[in-house]
């Protein structure tokens, strides 16, 4: 593959975030916005995002377009001065199409008022947060786990009380549910699951499912599901159910339940910056979340809502396609990387990544990130950006071109191979 000759490296985003704040304002800005870590995913990528030599497998998104079908239905709707105030919650025709959506997927029948429709899914993780949480309200989360979710607890005065996967030798991670129920207190509000998970690549099993439904029932829990990557699902003999899309808790739960289960159309669809999602909640707080929407962002913007209704109706071909597509990539880059002797590869059953140790290192893995991608090319996400379980740990994005993977592969075998134990700095 042909490159471009790099732009020289720019100032690591986290080595100046001290100063931007003057000091004469902290005392009046929030101290807990002030206390959040920078993220460590966005300092690798600062390092090189225009360099065009490099493989980018750092942050989480297709390298596909967005299908034209969609791009021309936001264009038709733009052609047409769609583009007013709108219903807060969401256009009723695309709260219909995803309870269409789910019915066809899921096989459930979810009521179109039971959907809102937000800002992408970190603003539907933000109002599933704020619609339960008090100050100081627990919620349990396995980890290493997407940072933003993390953070959003703390933001909105939660607690986060992180349960770590157990990592196995032969390459598996697990969950062990009994430690998730033995850190249930008296402030424990919810349990959020990502399943499949981001970065571990993890799929909770049916049965597992219905054991935490069951307990959360049980202590009145709230489950906050993220299903973000239900249809990147890779079977491998390690689930036995067969279940294509991976299940999902709306199967199993009623909608008196306590279930918050939100969603996005960044991956399935590639249109991570349309910044369009969605929540589903029990019936009856449709209210509730029209307050949130109306306070946090007045709605979704309309022409984009008209897209986002073309991707329900007419997108599972390119679902299909790009699913079967990061497939062989998986396959590419699980396969290469297993045959080094100095790497452990947890075998995704889901997701789009890779998550692997590299072993006898020393130092972290961001310093390691920014070593891989100075030396050998390749940009990854260190895995302390998914909280200090991930550390020692590497997560790269395999929603690329097989042939990309490949590339990737050939640029990365070499410099582990040849890695030795370093105590030299990996700034850059």
């Amino acid at each position: 593959m042909i490159f471009e000759s790099p732009p020289p490296f720019t100032q690591p985003r986290e080595s100046i975030m001290s100063d931007v704040i003057p000091a004469a304002l902290r005392q009046v800005c929030s101290s807990r916005v002030q206390e959040m870590p920078d993220n460590q995913i966005v300092a690798v990528a600062d390092l090189a995002r225009h360099d065009a030599s490099v493989v980018r497998l750092w942050i989480g998104e297709g390298d596909l377009p967005t299908p034209d079908a969609i791009k021309q239905a936001a264009i038709d709707a733009l052609g047409q001065d769609d583009t007013r105030y709108s219903y807060s919650q969401g256009m009723p025709e695309l709260r219909q199409a995803l309870s269409d959506y789910h019915r066809r997927h899921w096989q459930v029948d979810v009521a179109a008022d039971r959907f809102c429709v937000t800002i992408g899914g970190m603003n539907a993780v933000t109002m599933a947060m704020q619609a339960i949480l008090d100050e100081g309200s627990e919620v349990i989360m396995p980890t290493p786990a997407w940072p933003n979710a993390r953070q959003m607890i703390e933001i909105v005065g939660g607690v986060n009380v992180p349960v770590a996967f157990d990592f196995h030798a032969d390459g598996n991670i697990a969950l062990d549910l009994e430690k998730v129920f033995a850190a249930v207190t008296e402030r424990t509000r919810a349990i959020f699951v990502n399943s499949p998970s981001n970065p571990t690549g993890w799929r909770m099993p049916l049965e597992d499912m219905r054991r935490l439904r069951d307990f959360c029932r049980e202590k009145g829990l709230w489950i906050v599901a993220d299903e973000v990557y239900n249809h990147f699902v890779y079977n491998d003999g390690i689930y036995d159910d067969g279940q294509r899309p991976a299940p999902s808790f709306l199967q199993i739960c009623g909608p008196d339940d306590r279930l918050l289960v939100t969603n996005t159309f960044s991956k399935n669809w590639c249109m991570t910056g349309w910044r369009a999602g969605w929540v589903v909640f029990p019936q009856g707080l449709d209210q509730l979340f029209a307050r949130l929407c109306q306070y946090n962002t007045t709605g979704v913007a309309p022409f984009i809502q008209r897209a986002c209704i073309t991707a329900l109706e007419s997108g599972d071909d390119f679902i299909a396609h790009q699913v079967a597509r990061c497939h062989a990539s998986r396959d590419i880059l699980v396969d290469g990387l297993t045959a080094l002797d100095n790497v452990t590869v947890f075998s995704p059953q889901g997701t789009f990544y890779l998550f692997f140790k590299v072993h006898g290192l020393s130092g972290s893995s961001l310093d390691m990130a920014k070593r891989i991608l100075r030396e050998a090319k390749v940009g990854v996400a260190p895995g302390s950006a998914f909280g200090p379980e991930g550390e020692d740990y590497l997560r790269i994005c395999f929603a690329i071109d097989p042939e990309l993977a490949r590339e990737a592969l050939a640029r990365l075998v070499p410099f582990l191979t040849a890695l030795q134990p370093s105590t030299e700095s990996a700034t850059v």
